[in-house]
């Protein structure tokens, strides 16, 4: 009678007629009446105990049958399709072939384990190989007097570089190189460690240091600081038309326009002063009054180049030109002495005396008066003066009468008298004559140049001798008077 074997799930695997062996599968079925069964079925048993141990799959198995595979050295399954290890961990150098998912795998030369995903080996830990040694991420736990803290350590090549923590404490066992470790993240002060890249925003910058490392790596107590007063030893340069503001409400703004420059004090009816140290003192030379628009200048100022002044220009103080150049004044008038009481005002011309030469006006006298060391005469005025000096004599000056022209004077002396007449051209002389040089031309009348007394050789004139002329003397259209001798 024929046998019908079936599988646990009820499925048939095969029938087998009697006194027949049946290879349907792994293992051989042995049919009733067989003959010899025997060593069949002892190599059946020792199949199972070695789970068909080859460097071959087995060429019939059933779903679920086991296999191990002996090139490998793992224990596989059969899944209705192929032969899958049956997990856990297999320790090779190189990659296990035909995984299954979730198979671990250890990498012996890199003491790494490694699980398969159903497509490739993910690496599960450590995150460093043997030869890196500790690197990376290591959970750790510190004392404290605060209790024990929670803290991630980031090491590198089993160096702890940095510590990240939740909280700020101090440990109670000594670690090197953190002293405290602050919330946040903590670096390794042993290793000089240091952030170093681009960063878009940093909360602090810390300027204990002044120590630059390189050009281009500035060390943090070398920035400007903008919440106190700053130093720097460089220039500083603005390159924005917008310029400079100072001031906690913008009152001193200094811009450019067009490559014009501009300093403005923006605040309505405020100074813009320019103050110096004099001694210790402070001083104001220059002052821009914002209520009116003047300018204020306080001792001694010194402007070079031509100044034009729209209004009026107020000196509290002398004015004073170094030069030895002409002041020139386009006025008119000069006034002086304006808005106060009436005083003398006018002219000094500095000179080496006790007191300088003066030209001004006496009030007292009403009168203009000038002089020069302390001595002055008034100025004269026509009425001052006469026309009579005979009955004035010392008092006042002369002048012609205003209307014949005459001046009377007791005697008159000249100092400075014409000369002879030499000659015909003589007449033309302005100068003053003397009486006996009048006398002396009534005598010389003729024309000439032989006379009784050879005192007048003057051709061309009129002649009184004592005897007629002789061939050669005078010329045409003289005449000759004969006087007795």
């Amino acid at each position: 009678m024929a046998y019908t074997i079936n599988k646990t799930d009820g499925t048939v695997v095969t029938t087998i007629t009697d006194g027949t062996v049946d290879n349907t599968t792994t293992l051989q079925l042995f049919g009733k009446s067989f003959s010899g069964f025997g060593e069949g079925l002892n190599e059946n048993l020792v199949k199972l105990l070695e789970n068909a141990a080859s460097t071959a799959a087995p060429t019939a198995p059933l779903k679920g049958e086991l296999w191990f595979d002996t090139t490998t050295n793992q224990i596989k399954v059969y899944d209705g399709t192929s032969f899958k290890p049956t997990g856990g961990a297999k320790s090779s150098s190189g990659e296990p072939t035909s995984p299954s998912a979730g198979d671990l795998w250890h990498d012996t030369d890199d003491d790494q384990l490694y699980v398969y995903t159903g497509s490739a080996f993910l690496l599960v830990g450590p995150v460093y190989t043997s030869g890196q040694t500790l690197s990376g991420w290591k959970i750790e736990t510190l004392g404290s007097s605060g209790g024990n803290k929670v803290v991630s350590s980031m090491y590198v090549g089993n160096s702890r570089v940095a510590i990240l923590s939740k909280e700020t404490f101090t440990p109670t066992v000594t670690q090197s190189g953190f002293a405290s470790i602050k919330a946040g993240f903590t670096l390794n002060s042993t290793l000089s460690a240091v952030f170093e890249g681009t960063n878009t925003q940093a909360s602090n910058v810390d300027v204990s240091g002044t120590s630059n490392t390189s050009s281009s790596v500035i060390a943090g107590g070398n920035f400007l600081r903008a919440d106190t007063a700053d130093t720097t030893v460089g220039a500083l340069t603005v390159d924005n038309d917008t310029g400079v503001i100072v001031g906690d409400a913008q009152e001193l703004t200094i811009s450019v326009t067009s490559n014009n420059v501009t300093v403005a004090q923006t605040s309505q009816d405020k100074d813009l002063s320019f103050t110096v140290n004099d001694g210790g003192v402070t001083k104001t030379p220059l002052k821009f009054e914002g209520e009116t628009g003047n300018i204020t200048l306080t001792g001694v100022t010194t402007i070079t180049g031509n100044t034009t002044v729209t209004g009026n220009l107020t000196i509290t103080g002398e004015f004073e030109n170094s030069s030895s150049e002409i002041n020139i004044v386009n006025d008119a008038f000069l006034k002086l002495n304006t808005g106060n009481s009436e005083a003398d005002a006018g002219v000094i011309v500095e000179t080496g005396d006790t007191d300088d030469a003066r030209l001004f006006y006496d009030v007292s006298e009403n009168r203009w008066t000038a002089g020069e060391n302390q001595t002055y005469s008034k100025l004269l005025l026509l009425s001052d003066m006469t026309d009579d000096g005979d009955g004035n004599k010392g008092t006042k000056p002369l002048t012609t009468d205003s209307s014949t022209g005459n001046l009377k004077v007791t005697t008159l002396t000249l100092a400075a008298v014409g000369s002879d007449i030499t000659s015909s051209s003589s007449t033309t002389s302005a100068d003053v004559i003397t009486t006996g040089q009048a006398t002396k031309s009534l005598k010389l009348w003729g024309g000439s140049v032989i006379s009784d007394d050879s005192s007048n050789s003057i051709a061309g004139n009129r002649y009184v001798e004592t005897s007629a002329p002789t061939s050669g003397q005078g010329a045409n259209g003289d005449l000759w008077f004969v006087r007795q001798a």
